[in-house]
């Protein structure tokens, strides 16, 4: 093959994915208003949430009680039109509880016994994880290999779970009592923490009218996606282009947060005892992969970058004693870092 001939694959390869890039951004588009005929509201928590299946990640979804988190979830695996199922997360819940177990069944065409295996909830596409903090360490790890691996391992057999797998776990940050914080190794799996923020004024008002007037709410939501056509929009994510500088701001980002790494930034570096890992820059390109994809964009920016500092990075880090005493968020340090890391190309 010659050069030129190279030139133009090159060039019809990026044309493709620049048509392929504006045909998805219509799909979105109706995506979210299939959504928005249920959710009311809350376009930002399910705007993040949009950006980790197609990145194929998982979301931690934090908020008080009564915010529609369940609903979301529900409504997104109708709009997808892929399989859900819940779990309630509880002190007494069981691995086998969430995995599947082995059970005993009388074999009737040969007689006698035999193992059948019963899968447990987690063979499914969406799963939602209500309350994960409630439960015990030993049932909150068993979804760290599905979360990592899409497959898990049970009598020393390993399955694979179905595509896409998405977990979408929730917790509530106001009541602590008989529960177990998610360890780091954990919270790492997790493509976003989302914060999801009480309803405004307005959005308030058009719930109430939905759910206690005469009219009972329309709770119908079409498919708009098939389990095949997301994994062709995770393909092309993975396709959208960064250019160097983009992701050396990412990055940059993700290194300022490391305690010391920058002798200028003592403010925030004093407040941080532990850093993001590197999987906070892979999840930073991969979110700003997919919002750029909703914006008909071939190419990452700057502004898709530090659009998702927060909800890539805020789980990542562990703040110092110092830090919870005067009770500074782990946001407001990443704010911080955010104004001091300049988004210009570096030398």
């Amino acid at each position: 093959m010659s050069q030129t001939q190279r030139e133009l694959l090159v060039l019809d390869t990026v044309e493709s994915v620049r048509e392929a890039c504006a045909e998805f951004q219509l799909v979105a588009t109706r995506l979210r208003e299939e959504l928005a005929r249920v959710l009311v509201g809350q376009s930002a928590v399910v705007e993040q949430v949009l950006i980790a299946l197609f990145a194929n990640g998982h979301v931690l979804l934090e908020g008080v009680p009564g915010l529609g988190k369940t609903l979301l979830v529900r409504t997104l695996g109708r709009a997808l039109g892929l399989q859900f199922s819940r779990i309630q997360f509880t002190p007494d819940l069981m691995p086998a509880d969430i995995l599947g177990t082995q059970i005993v069944v009388e074999n009737q065409g040969r007689g006698g016994r035999e193992l059948q295996f019963r899968p447990g909830p987690i063979f499914t596409q969406i799963l939602l994880a209500d309350e994960i903090n409630r439960a015990s360490p030993k049932s909150q790890s068993a979804l760290l290999e599905a979360m990592q691996e899409r497959a898990v391992t049970i009598a020393g057999e390993t399955r694979a779970l179905d595509h896409p797998f998405l977990v979408l776990a929730t917790q509530n940050p106001i009541e602590q009592e008989g529960t177990y914080p998610l360890p780091e190794a954990q919270l790492d799996r997790f493509l976003f923490k989302v914060i999801v923020p009480y309803a405004s004024r307005s959005d308030v008002a058009t719930i109430v009218d939905r759910t206690t007037g005469v009219k009972s709410p329309d709770e119908s939501t079409k498919a708009v996606l098939s389990a095949s056509e997301i994994h062709q929009a995770q393909e092309l994510a993975r396709r959208v282009l960064v250019a160097p500088h983009v992701q050396d701001y990412a990055v940059r980002v993700v290194l300022a947060t490391h305690p010391h790494e920058d002798p200028s930034a003592a403010e925030h570096s004093r407040m941080v005892l532990v850093g993001a890992s590197p999987r906070g820059a892979q999840a930073l390109i991969a979110g700003a992969k997919v919002r750029a994809l909703f914006s008909g964009r071939c190419a990452v920016s700057t502004q898709d970058i530090a659009a998702l500092i927060l909800p890539s990075l805020r789980h990542r880090i562990v703040r110092t004693f110092e830090a919870e005493a005067a009770g500074v968020t782990c946001d407001a340090i990443l704010e911080q870092i955010t104004q001091s890391v300049s988004a210009e190309a570096q030398p």
